[in-house]
């Protein structure tokens, strides 16, 4: 595996395009790891401090996930450096979606990502520039559709993507109007850990877990693992985090996902960032849900939670360890070597999958179609890792190997 690895990491990847704002200090990447397939397709994502190598190890690592989410494309990534948080924001998107526009009808296929929304955002941006659909470009240059089949496809994707969830089974409060982009990945999430003890053997129901983050994905995967009867004991965000060694119940789970602001956590029990970092790697649970940002689990953190019975890592971001190396560093090896880890790539396959799976032609568009078949897809993949090797261990070096050897 590791010498897969090492080939398709040092592999230049096919396509950069760079830019740089004209008005402001924003500066962005597209990265393009290969044109398998014909296109390649990849998220937006914004945060202050991002570089290209950030870009284009995310890049790599959305090409892994379509072996599993399909379709069979090449990985990519766009990246800018600037403030999410700056009222300048919704200028400089403006800006570098005119920038990028001709790869976007041609070859790219984006969407969402960290600080960057699906629905209110990218959608409406690149529809004012021209483009039906922020994957049209998979269409034209994977699917290379007819005018009718490609306006059908088109047509699934602008319904499916922002479909208003009305199944109580799928979403926290009906009046909320929560879409189908806000809900699947942290949905995917929690069915990998669903899946992985129905398959390695186990019983979800009673399990401790513990959610990094309480963005879209977080938020969403403590719920829907909430619904299944695990007991969220803790819940660690950047505005500080939530401590309950009984584990909070269904309806203050559900509270605390509905009253978010901005995608952060909002409570009156509230303890500070510092206080929850020191008590809540030891507390005890066999559940981790990392899904706050990438590479922020550290070793130390892994260790404690190792000690007190931690079973199951399941990672809601991509690449959450602080490790250096693009996928598989020291800090996730190790706790490969120790725990199930449920790899980024099977683990928060959900919105790329649904992307796949509104593609297909004549598909039915219930809540209960489009979440079922993002279940199956990542059972499958687990499957597949489990009939290769049956060991809890050295999960996530079994996954990378099956997908690398469809790629290098």
């Amino acid at each position: 595996m590791k010498d897969l690895l090492k080939k398709y990491e040092e592999k230049q990847p096919e396509i950069v395009f760079e830019w740089k704002d004209k008005e402001s200090e924003a500066e962005g990447w597209v990265v393009i790891n290969s044109l398998r397939g014909g296109a390649a397709g990849g998220g937006t994502r914004m945060r202050k401090g991002l570089d290209k190598h950030e870009v284009e190890s995310l890049a790599k690592t959305m090409e892994v996930k379509f072996t599993v989410s399909g379709p069979p494309i090449g990985g990519a990534k766009s990246g800018i450096n600037f403030d999410p948080a700056d009222p300048r924001k919704k200028e400089v998107l403006e800006r570098w979606y005119k920038a990028v526009m001709p790869l976007l009808k041609s070859y790219y296929g984006t969407g969402g990502d960290l600080n960057i929304d699906e629905i209110h955002e990218v959608i409406p941006i690149t529809e004012g520039y021209g483009l039906w659909h922020p994957q049209e470009g998979v269409i034209n240059g994977h699917y290379q559709a007819r005018e009718n089949e490609r306006i059908h496809q088109i047509g699934q994707l602008r319904y499916g993507v922002s479909k208003v969830l009305e199944d109580l089974t799928y979403t926290p409060d009906i009046k909320r109007k929560y879409k189908v982009a806000d809900m699947i990945t942290g949905y995917g999430v929690s069915e990998s850990i669903r899946h992985f003890y129905e398959i390695w053997g186990g019983n979800i129901k009673g399990k401790r877990a513990i959610i990094q983050g309480w963005g879209n994905v977080a938020a969403a995967a403590g719920y829907y693992l909430s619904q299944q009867g695990v007991k969220v004991v803790g819940i660690i965000d950047r505005v500080g985090g939530l401590i309950n060694p009984e584990g909070f119940s269904e309806q203050e789970v559900s509270d605390l996902f509905n009253n978010r602001v901005n995608n952060t956590l909002v409570s009156d029990q509230l303890i500070s960032f510092e206080e929850a970092n020191e008590k809540i790697w030891s507390m005890g649970a066999e559940i981790f849900v990392p899904a706050a940002a990438s590479r922020l689990v550290k070793q130390n953190e892994v260790d404690q939670m190792i000690a007190v019975g931690m079973e199951v890592i399941a990672c809601g971001a991509n690449v959450p360890f602080a490790d250096q190396e693009i996928f598989f560093g020291s800090i996730m090896e190790h706790a490969d070597n120790h725990l199930a880890i449920i790899p980024d790539f099977i683990a928060n396959c959900g919105m790329a999958r649904v992307f796949a799976y509104l593609m297909q032609r004549n598909v039915e568009m219930s809540d209960d179609a489009i979440f079922t078949d993002a279940s199956n897809i990542i059972k499958n993949a687990l499957v597949a890792v489990h009939q290769t090797s049956d060991k809890k261990t050295n999960l996530s070096s079994t996954a990378f190997e099956i997908a690398l050897k469809q790629l290098v």
